[in-house]
């Protein structure tokens, strides 16, 4: 049976331009109508994808057409009903973050890849972190902190030295961003079920923000987060080259 596709694509030119090409060649339905969609641009985009799609979750298959292609598949014309139909799935569940500000306001968000905290200002912020009701870190001095998905530890968390998490290890990363005090702490794996709560010490003269991916709420005082099992997002990718291998092949790039 033909699948229904729908394509969508980022503001890029070239993302712009392979759409209008691959309608043409292969027709485009409305993704509310949709069996798959092609997300053509860059590992944000893909997010911007996944995002819009929470309700219906219909399966996203990205082509690279922007400058970041980790979550991407290869950018090709030619046998795309093919590539299709021998897919394989990865399954991601995100990350719900729930926000209070010094107002005393709460604000909710999804997150694919990470929750992240960042310090608002030149001071350092400090936070008090708690892991399944027993706290775990009285105070961290740093610029920041993140729990990040098996799905996002290839992205901020890699960069700020979090460890890559494979796809099936049902883990969690919680990271530091240039920790300060204590200087030697580099994070901890935590199970997938765990609920983290950062708590902001001196939150009027160090100001910090919470970001669910590209949501952010400003001026925060308590963040938690935890794992949405119950939502599950799916990504697919070419036969061959699953999201299991890219991130075995990551670990062992030099």
């Amino acid at each position: 049976m033909t699948q229904r596709i729908a394509f969508s694509a980022s503001d890029r030119p070239e993302a712009q331009s392979a759409r209008v090409r691959l309608v043409e060649r292969y027709g485009s339905v409305d993704p509310s109508e949709a069996d798959v969609i092609v997300a053509l641009g860059g590992d944000g985009f893909m997010l911007e994808t996944l995002h819009a799609n929470l309700q219906r979750r219909t399966p996203v298959f990205g082509m690279n057409r922007g400058s970041v292609g980790f979550l991407m598949n290869d950018y090709e014309e030619d046998g795309l009903v093919e590539r299709l139909e021998s897919a394989g799935r990865a399954v991601i569940h995100p990350l719900q973050m729930d926000a209070w500000t010094e107002s005393g306001q709460a604000h909710s968000g999804l997150a694919i890849n990470e929750v992240s905290l960042l310090r608002q200002t030149r001071q350092s912020a400090k936070l008090k972190i708690t892991v399944d009701g027993r706290v775990r870190l009285e105070e961290l001095s740093c610029d920041g902190c993140m729990v990040a998905t098996a799905a996002g530890s290839t992205a901020y968390n890699l960069s700020a030295h979090g460890p890559i998490i494979p796809l099936d290890a049902q883990a969690l990363a919680l990271t530091p961003i240039s920790a300060f005090r204590p200087r030697r702490w580099r994070g901890a794996l935590l199970p997938h079920a765990a609920k983290v709560c950062f708590e902001v010490l001196e939150a009027d003269k160090r100001p910090v923000s919470a970001t669910a991916d590209s949501f952010e709420v400003r001026r925060v005082t308590r963040v938690d987060v935890r794992e949405r099992r119950d939502i599950a997002l799916t990504m697919l990718f070419d036969a061959g080259r699953s999201f299991e291998e890219r991130v075995l092949a990551e670990q062992f790039a030099s």
